[in-house]
């Protein structure tokens, strides 16, 4: 039965979610809330808060860090695309572990950032507001739904 109601609401809340970063990229004129990472962060947000790898740090800094190393290499990097590719996927797992913020979801950041020739705007918005709200919401159904303890340590220890 917990393994149900676990499921059921991992991808309810997977639904809402990114039905609302969905609704904020797409009928209103603030931006880009969403990135094809972030449904892999569903998975574990949801699915497996009790892994590291689901903490708020993570998600927060590992999206950014990864994103980040993606918009360096865009920017500055002139390189051609099967170098630079690999390069910066290697760095932001290197960084992300060096810095104990790995999210596994992340590591696909600097292949979107590149192919799709993003600025450092984006780092704003999709990458930390997205995050914020997907942490905002794995509070809501971690903490006061399912009555877990989330985040593990302090939000951002």
């Amino acid at each position: 039965m917990e393994r149900f109601k676990l499921s059921f609401f991992a991808g309810l809340f997977s639904f809402l979610t990114i039905g609302i970063l969905s609704a904020l990229t797409y009928k209103t004129d603030y931006g880009i809330f969403l990135i094809a990472s972030f449904g892999s962060t569903m998975v574990i947000l949801y699915g497996y808060p009790d892994s590291p790898f689901a903490q708020p740090k993570n998600i927060f800094f590992g999206h950014f860090l990864t994103s980040f190393i993606g918009v360096i290499f865009v920017s500055f990097i002139n390189l051609p695309l099967f170098v630079i590719l690999p390069l910066a996927v290697g760095l932001g797992v290197t960084f992300m572990i060096l810095l104990n913020v790995p999210h596994p979801p992340a590591g696909g950041n600097p292949i979107i950032v590149i192919l799709g020739s993003v600025s450092f705007d984006y780092l704003l918005n999709p990458i930390m507001v997205g995050s914020v709200i997907i942490i905002l919401f794995g509070i809501i159904l971690n903490k006061f739904i399912l009555k877990r303890k989330y985040p593990k340590n302090n939000l951002f220890a």
